[in-house]
């Protein structure tokens, strides 16, 4: 079949807004917040730093690392040589100072519960009074921040922890792009900031990746894929992860780590956990493996070998992508946990407390202005480490929170991959027959039975077996799986024959359905796996 002319690969802004909107909708994800609760962000963010209780730390020339259009700032950071160690001076939005226990805006955000990201824009958990003003870490203005210091040992390991009220000062907004390029020497930063500090962040870092390594911890190294608005429209890639945003991320672990071992020692708090992968599923990645043909010693591993293989060949995704099953019950819980132990948490089922990907301990306690259980582990480590009584706002909220954020990740998730599935439909409709070139990098295999199926309740009809069964044939259907496309960047479900995982394939589009988002794809020529 030849193939027809391409078209670009991109949605049209006014369609996929409507498209998004109507998901929204269906969602029940409300955009704009009650009155009341805007008159009390904005009487809040008027009020500013008035009678708040602050230790003056603005002589620190903090910098926040970020995309380049985000104004929701929560973390901003500051680094510097200790001896032969380093000190991390990490300040997190005090967004919490802001709100009035009982109030409508503290009622709103529980409702929220967190910031839902699409391509066409953000609907925050605070109004933008907050989350784009008062509270937002906006370079060049006084800020109230929940002050981490971090000090590390010279090979990063943390010695030390501490967190304090502060009032801070950033002297820059960066974006992850600018400190990758001053790190490779391609370009200044702005004058104000530490000439030493991407270099001091390069160096932490990559400390930090290698302790997570030595305590068995794992990153997956798959490409991300993102809707990136242009001027023509919406279009669909691939984004693989920069240095700098690994370090940033980082800092960002340690700090939460470091609020889960306070939590813990204190017995009060909400942890955010992983159970260990199940060993029948490190079983089965070892078979994806060798269909692969990726050699995986007997003696390796998962963790090791996971953290050995790229995304950036066909079988490396097709692995990754498989691996990522691993990772998967993630939640929280809220301390103490009554009746838990290592090896009864293990054999009963009952979560670990204690995050599997990290292998270690771990708290949510750096993007406040995002997500609602920020707030309350941030105040609860800095009246641990002040030696104060625990608020009462925060006991009688703190054991909802496990139910509401899984109810709100639930919310986002749905929203997250309906928008991936509505403009992958859009960019894609118009061009069944079309050619495209792509990977496979999940398979799975159908079968369905002929016959007359027995009823529930056992009662048989004309030609049925005794006890309401029937004969019935298993017909082998054709394989099906996911197909991840280079351009534009697609990951669809492909139906047909020859599917194995790390092929590469032509596959040809078959059908798009916008009013359900879906498309599907089959192969037209399966090449020998990469």
């Amino acid at each position: 079949m030849p193939k027809r002319p391409m078209t670009t690969n991109t949605a049209g802004s006014e369609t996929v807004s409507a498209v998004l909107r109507a998901l929204r909708e269906r969602l029940e994800i409300a955009e704009d917040f009650p009155d009341d609760v805007l008159d009390e962000a904005a009487a809040s963010a008027e009020a500013g730093l008035a009678d708040m209780a602050l230790a003056d730390r603005r002589e620190y020339p903090f910098v926040t690392i970020d995309p380049p259009d985000s104004m929701d700032l929560d973390q901003a950071v500051h680094i510097e040589r200790e001896g032969e160690g380093y000190l991390v001076r990490y300040a997190i939005s005090a967004v919490g100072l802001f709100i009035r226990p009982g109030g409508a805006l503290e009622r709103e955000t529980h409702r929220r519960t967190q910031t839902v990201y699409g391509p066409d824009g953000s609907i925050p958990l605070h109004p933008h009074a907050l989350s784009h003003g008062a509270a937002s870490l906006l370079p060049n203005e006084d800020r109230p921040a929940y002050l981490w210091y971090l000090h590390l040992n010279p090979d990063g390991e943390l010695r030390h922890k501490w967190v304090e009220l502060a009032l801070v000062r950033s002297v820059a907004k960066l974006s992850y792009e600018q400190v990758q390029d001053a790190v490779d020497g391609r370009t200044a930063l702005d004058s104000g900031v530490p000439g030493d500090f991407p270099e001091l962040l390069r160096r932490v870092g990559s400390l930090r990746v290698e302790r997570e390594i030595a305590r068995g911890g794992v990153s997956l190294a798959l490409p991300e894929q993102v809707v990136e608005k242009g001027d023509g429209g919406y279009r669909l890639a691939f984004r693989a992860l920069t240095d700098v945003e690994k370090w940033n991320a980082q800092i960002s672990l340690v700090t939460g780590m470091a609020a889960a071992d306070i939590m813990s020692r204190a017995a009060v708090g909400v942890l955010r956990t992983m159970p260990p992968a199940m060993p029948r599923d490190v079983d089965r990645l070892r078979s994806v493996a060798r269909a692969l043909r990726l050699d995986w010693p007997d003696d390796v591993d998962y963790r090791d070998f996971v953290r050995s293989v790229g995304g950036d060949t066909p079988a490396g995704a097709a692995f990754l992508t498989e691996a990522a099953s691993l990772f998967r019950g993630a939640g929280y819980h809220t301390l103490p946990l009554f009746g838990w132990s290592q090896e009864q948490g293990r054999h009963r089922g009952v979560p670990a407390p204690e995050h599997a990907a990290l292998a270690s301990r771990y708290a949510h306690v750096t993007a406040p202005l995002r997500r609602l259980v920020d707030r309350y582990g941030l105040e609860i480590c800095r009246c641990v480490c002040a030696g104060e009584g625990i608020p009462q706002w925060v006991y009688e909220g703190l054991y909802r929170l496990p139910t509401l954020m899984t109810a709100g990740a639930r919310v986002v998730c749905q929203y997250e991959n309906g928008a991936l599935d509505a403009v992958e439909a859009l960019v894609l409709a118009g061009r069944e027959g079309e050619e495209f070139e792509g990977v496979v990098v999940d398979v799975f295999h159908r079968r369905r039975r002929e016959g007359r199926k027995s009823r529930r309740d056992g009662r048989g009809g004309a030609g049925e077996a005794p006890g309401g069964s029937s004969e019935q044939t298993v017909v082998p259907l054709r394989g099906s799986g996911t197909v991840m496309l280079g351009e534009p960047a697609v990951l669809a479900p492909v139906v047909g024959d020859g599917l194995e995982r790390g092929r590469e394939i032509t596959a040809v589009l078959r059908r798009v359905d916008l009013s359900t988002s879906t498309v599907e794809f089959e192969p037209v020529r399966v090449d020998q796996p990469a």
